[in-house]
């Protein structure tokens, strides 16, 4: 059966990986030539390709055990994406203004944590459910408050529920939730301390 496994893949593997977010469009043509587009996806879902970022002899043995430890594609894990892992810009440090929450009400204790991607007025909200959890800042109003953080699913539950009106706001760094897309690895020896692992797929998953 298969399983997460709470570990992260060694980032001098993942460093250089190669890809980004996806989504699904189906696009239908109308008999006036127009096309109708929909999607099935309510998110998007991430797909790399770390093969290039293998070099070192030291990296690859670390790769196939990692791979044999998870079985190919059985079990999923912990991939730090090089270019968006933390709730700020890649040139600023983290605070806990980066990203709305939600609205207190006086009632509601619990808050996930999410990372907003806006351009014009269109926006598209994210769940984050692997934050490290040394990183999280929450704050209620500008103000930081401490939270009882499940690192499991990103969910943020405070002692006294904020007051109604208030704004949660949260910084953190996450990992995604990813599985090897293939069960085998195809691996060349360069030189003495160098090989080539032409491609190795990983895709974003839920669990």
């Amino acid at each position: 059966m298969s399983a997460f496994h709470d570990v992260r893949l060694p980032f001098a593997i993942s460093l250089g990986a190669v890809g980004g977010p996806e989504r699904l469009t189906e696009i239908m043509r109308l008999t006036s030539g127009r096309e109708h587009r929909n999607t099935p996806w309510q998110h998007s879902r991430r797909r790399w390709d770390i093969g290039i970022a293998v070099q070192h002899l030291d990296d690859i043995q670390a790769l196939i055990a990692f791979f044999e430890a998870r079985r190919g594609r059985l079990h999923s894990f912990r991939f730090r994406d090089p270019l968006d892992h933390k709730s700020a810009s890649p040139s600023q440090a983290i605070s806990a203004l980066d990203q709305a929450l939600g609205t207190g009400d006086g009632t509601r204790e619990r808050f996930a944590l999410c990372k907003h991607y806006e351009s014009g007025d269109q926006a598209w909200r994210r769940p984050i459910t692997r934050p490290i959890a040394e990183t999280v800042e929450v704050a209620v109003d500008g103000t930081l408050t401490p939270v009882s953080l499940d690192v499991m699913s990103g969910e943020c539950t405070f002692a006294e529920p904020p007051a109604a009106g208030a704004i949660i706001t949260a910084g953190f760094e996450f990992d995604c939730v990813v599985r090897f897309d293939t069960d085998r690895l195809d691996i060349a020896l360069d030189h003495v301390r160098a090989g080539q692992v032409p491609a190795i797929a990983l895709v974003e998953v839920d669990a």
